[in-house]
């Protein structure tokens, strides 16, 4: 993707005036509109990612980029409090099509810094930390300088291990930042309901040991300890073979894979290489050759969005538990 320049300082500085005189969108530096009185709960100071942000409201102009922000967003209900979004790795699940459809779709990818100011937003959430590439002008101090709030997902900067309580987190702290925490918790209460049914289901079950097949011919790239894969694996009824990598990704050798012989593959599913490109890549890799997973042809699927901390993930947990214990859940 080309990046562009960001804007000059002078540029900035007068898209910053045109956002101000905007009438409903117009912002203090603290992220609240001028006038009226403060909403409930507000003034709200949060601390995400080592920026500290205090909201004077709930935030009326919202832009979400990457698909695990823009459904935590639609799930809380707040596509009204949308002026765009943008960079989907899939389709949006269909319970929040009609609202998604209603939001502005800025760009395919990432919208460009002036793109993005153009739409006037008083708040930009996003799901990677690629959201706010400095490089590209959209460093996370670029925004603050012009007055527009932003939040990036917490899986991105976490202080311990990624589990759902991080997901329980994230949809808490966005449900506050729009004033709408009780939101917040019936969600919660929907995910884990799913997540207690799949640890009923599986009680007493024998793990399966996998290996995560992201992408990569030369090197396998597959999901390490320190991310929300692999809390999703455990409680499937699975071991990664790979947790003692201490980073949510990385690069191992397929020799490594080999000797850890796991028996199930699960395949994460996302960009041009289709997964059965993915499973005749791996089939064929003589490294592989007497893997149990690869001689018993076993493996998982798992769309990459749904291993990423949002309202995704109790649902692939489920998904992936009857793909590697189908006779629990007949």
């Amino acid at each position: 993707m080309t990046g562009r320049r960001p804007l000059s300082p002078l540029l900035a500085m007068a898209t910053a005036l045109l956002i101000s005189g905007c009438g409903t969108s117009a912002q203090d530096n603290t992220g609240g509109a001028k006038g009226g009185p403060a909403a409930k709960g507000f003034p709200l100071t949060v601390s995400n990612c080592g920026v500290k942000t205090t909201f004077q409201r709930p935030p009326q102009r919202a832009v979400s980029l990457n698909q695990h922000a823009t459904e935590v967003m639609l799930a809380l209900g707040l596509e009204k409090s949308m002026v765009g979004t943008g960079y989907l790795d899939d389709e949006i699940l269909p319970e929040y099509r009609a609202a998604y459809d209603k939001v502005k779709v800025l760009s395919k990818e990432y919208p460009s810094y002036e793109t993005l100011l153009a739409a006037e937003p008083d708040f930009v959430y996003g799901g990677w930390a690629s959201t706010f590439d400095e490089k590209e002008g959209r460093s996370r101090d670029a925004f603050a300088k012009v007055g527009v709030n932003t939040r990036l997902n917490i899986e991105e900067c976490p202080s311990g291990p990624v589990t759902m309580t991080l997901m329980d987190r994230e949809i808490r702290e966005v449900a506050k930042v729009f004033g709408v925490p009780e939101r917040a918790e019936r969600q919660i209460e929907r995910l884990h309901a799913t997540l207690e049914e799949v640890d009923e289901k599986l009680d007493g079950v024998e793990p399966v040991k996998l290996f995560v097949y992201d992408s990569g011919d030369k090197t396998a790239f597959t999901a390490g300890g320190a991310g929300i894969g692999n809390d999703m694996i455990e409680r499937a009824g699975g071991v990664n073979l790979f947790a003692d990598l201490d980073k949510p990704f990385g690069d191992v050798s397929f020799e490594q894979v080999a000797e850890r012989a796991p028996e199930v593959i699960v395949i994460y599913d996302y960009g041009d290489q289709t997964v059965a490109q993915k499973k005749q890549f791996l089939l064929a890799n003589p490294a592989l050759k007497d893997v149990p997973a690869i001689k018993n042809r076993r493996f998982a699927v798992l769309p990459l969005s749904s291993t990423v901390v949002g309202v995704r993930v109790p649902a692939a947990v489920q998904s992936l538990a009857r793909q590697l214990h189908p006779d629990r859940f007949r």
